[in-house]
Order: structure tokens, then C-alpha cells, then sequence
């Protein structure tokens, strides 16, 4: 499933009635980690944003990752402060992204930031 809600239908036999077609929502939740380290300046516009999507979309799941030490750090991949993950992936992320405790800076159309916009989050989050 990519992410998106879905509806499936289901053959089910009742005695004497044949084959009914009984419809059955399916909700596929995406979960998007917000990963941040404490005195960072830019999670708390992270967190806002990621907020607003999920007020938007029932199958979005936030949850927050306070990332604590270097060696944690390297442990999860984690690029910086905040990095946002979508179903576990860092759609943001460069191969060649450092790892570490450090303030990160995303591409958007007004310049560099350290916050991804909400239109480049929306985005992000309906490819997935």
C-alpha cells in the first residue's frame, strides 16, 4: 500500500445466500518520526507543522525522538536536528547527509532552513 487509505471489498459466503460483497475500510496508518535533539531551534516549527498534516490526515501518525547523545546519533542515522522520517526513510536526506548532533538545514523554495516548509512536507508525505 503506498501510505493512502483504502477501501477492500471481501467475498464472504453466507449459507444459502451465494457469495455477498460486503465492503471493509482499511485505513493504512503512515508513521512520520520527528528526531530532535534538545536546544535545537527549528523542531518546535517542525512539530507544529507535522500537527497540521495530521489534523488533516487520519492514516498520519507523529511521534517524537529525542535523540540524546552522539553515539545515539550514529546509531539511528540520525542527520540532524530535526530530521523527519517517513515510514522509517528521511525523504530529505542525501546520500552523502552527515550523521551527528548538529542543526540541519533543508532545501526549500525561499533559501536554505531549518525547517522543511509545509507545502514540501505535504508533499513528502503524499509520495510515500
Amino acid at each position: 500500500m503506498q501510505g493512502r487509505a483504502s477501501v477492500n471489498r471481501v467475498l464472504t459466503r453466507f449459507p444459502r445466500a451465494g457469495m455477498v460483497d460486503v465492503p471493509r475500510s482499511t485505513v493504512v496508518v503512515m508513521d512520520v518520526t520527528l528526531q530532535y535533539f534538545q536546544g535545537c531551534p527549528n523542531w518546535e516549527v517542525a512539530d507544529a507543522r507535522l500537527a497540521a498534516i495530521a489534523a488533516e490526515r487520519s492514516d498520519v501518525t507523529v511521534t517524537r525522538q529525542l535523540v540524546e547523545s552522539v553515539e545515539e546519533a550514529q546509531r539511528l542515522g540520525f542527520h540532524g536536528s530535526p530530521s523527519i522520517l517517513v515510514d522509517g526513510e528521511d525523504p530529505f536526506a542525501a546520500p552523502d547527509t552527515a550523521v551527528g548532533l548538529s542543526c540541519r538545514v533543508y532545501r526549500t523554495p525561499e533559501g536554505p532552513s531549518g525547517v522543511p516548509t509545509l507545502a514540501q512536507l505535504r508533499a513528502v508525505i503524499a509520495q510515500a
